[in-house]
């Protein structure tokens, strides 16, 4: 198996991992009764429905609303090679979040390799421990505004990154054309009501845990339009809503040794428009 395919591919999971929160046609969101057997998912009949759409925008607004969390997840996804076989990937990773300017997210790849970005409200920073390097940017204005810009202007990967940005309730009523509930059920001893939702793009899946706190525990996307229809799954637990924050968590301090690198979208602009400016770049150099 190539590390170049797989890199190749990896990168190209992303925009298929954030399809939903992007280049979807506005449309208001609807719920149906058929059964899911008629698409070829599942065999049986979907339950009736519960207020399903009141369940999905309830862990929206909760995950919104706030202010402070951490949670870790264990995520794979499905690889197309080019013999035609379809291989899985396996990632860990750990996000904190502290509204409206803290981000951090540390990854761990099935390989080994690690990754972390990080933002403190001025710069989105991501650095490379295997390679010893790092890439920042300036970019002002909160976290919704550095994830988006992370993800459609600097061409990075940050899977369900839809679920950090305070905007999630409007984001998943625009995008969601149809939405079912499958069934109440346990997840790690947890009740949770298992709906499945569909973008133009992305079949999903999406459990949450029924009570006060209806986060979700468990989530797949399927990728209809791409090829081979690769999966994306990824299991949440250890959910904290009052973790300890300390602001150096979100600040990046290179040490000696460390090489700063540009952005692969930094590298396209200076071959088409020359050098950076200062500012652009966020000024250190």
């Amino acid at each position: 198996m190539k590390t170049t395919i797989k890199t190749r591919l990896r990168t190209a999971l992303c925009g298929a991992v954030l399809a939903a929160t992007a280049g979807c046609v506005e449309r208001p969101m609807v719920t149906h009764s058929e059964t899911l057997a008629s698409h070829g998912a599942v065999t049986h009949t979907l339950a009736e429905p519960v207020e399903v759409k009141d369940i999905l925008m309830r862990m929206a607004e909760f995950l919104a609303k706030t202010p402070k969390y951490s949670v870790n997840l264990e995520s794979s996804y499905d690889v197309l090679q080019e013999s035609g076989q379809m291989i899985e990937f396996g990632e860990s990773r750990r996000i904190v979040v502290s509204r409206p300017n803290g981000l951090r997210v540390e990854i761990e790849h099935s390989d080994g390799e690690r990754h972390l970005v990080q933002y403190d409200g001025n710069d989105i920073t991501t650095f490379s421990p295997t390679h010893n390097v790092y890439a920042q940017i300036a970019k002002p204005g909160g976290i919704d505004e550095a994830v988006m810009y992370f993800l459609r202007d600097l061409g990075m990967r940050l899977p369900l990154a839809m679920l950090l940005v305070s905007r999630l309730p409007e984001e998943l009523e625009r995008r969601t054309l149809a939405l079912d509930y499958v069934e109440k059920t346990v997840v790690d001893g947890t009740p949770t009501h298992h709906l499945a939702g569909r973008t133009e793009t992305v079949d999903y899946q999406v459990w949450i845990a029924e009570g006060a706190r209806p986060l979700p525990l468990r989530i797949i996307l399927s990728y209809k339009n791409a090829e081979g229809h690769p999966s994306f799954r990824a299991q949440f637990f250890d959910w904290s809503l009052m973790p300890e924050i300390q602001d150096s968590q979100f600040t990046f301090n290179p040490t000696d040794g460390m090489r700063k690198i540009a952005f692969a979208a930094e590298l396209h602009k200076i071959a088409h428009e020359g050098s950076i400016r200062p500012e652009e770049s966020g000024g250190k150099q």
